[in-house]
């Protein structure tokens, strides 16, 4: 049995997508089977590793606990918006790459994606606001250490 579903509009990455789809469907899901955009990694499905971490109108969302519904009208901005491929990698990119600041990377797209939406809202945002945003990711590979010292590179 199949359920109910849902005609949505969105932006994603600057591109306008008309789809339908099941009222149940996650917008992580929608953004990598229906579009995709598999830089958006999932992690535990619970909103608590980060890993799947995007933009929703600026916003900065875990995208395992929003509907793809709930984007209908709305701006969605993925990892893969920071550099268009062949293209020189943004400034958070390069200082990731710079400070070795990823090592499997399987967290590093919803933690760009996290610091992105921060430095879109701060200029200049204090040390306590870049641990802030990186105590809602979970990386099992670095210690964290070069991760934020990535950010504060990046974006201080």
């Amino acid at each position: 049995m199949s359920g109910q579903r849902l005609s949505i509009a969105c932006t994603v990455n600057g591109t306008p997508h008309a789809s339908e789809v099941e009222a149940r469907l996650l917008l992580s899901d929608y953004l990598r089977h229906e579009l995709g955009l598999t830089g958006t990694h999932v992690g535990c499905e619970h909103g608590v590793c980060g890993a799947c971490t995007v933009l929703l109108d600026g916003v900065s969302v875990r995208s395992c606990l929003v509907f793809a519904g709930q984007a209908d009208g709305a701006e969605v901005t993925t990892v893969e918006s920071l550099a268009e491929p062949d293209a020189p990698l943004n400034k958070l990119q390069s200082a990731f790459r710079d400070e070795h600041g990823l090592q499997c990377g399987f967290c590093t797209p919803g933690i760009l994606m996290s610091l992105t939406a921060l430095s879109n809202e701060e200029s200049r945002p204090t040390s306590g606001q870049i641990d802030e945003v990186l105590g809602g990711h979970l990386c099992r590979c670095t210690g964290y250490r070069n991760i934020r010292r990535a950010a504060e590179k990046a974006l201080r």
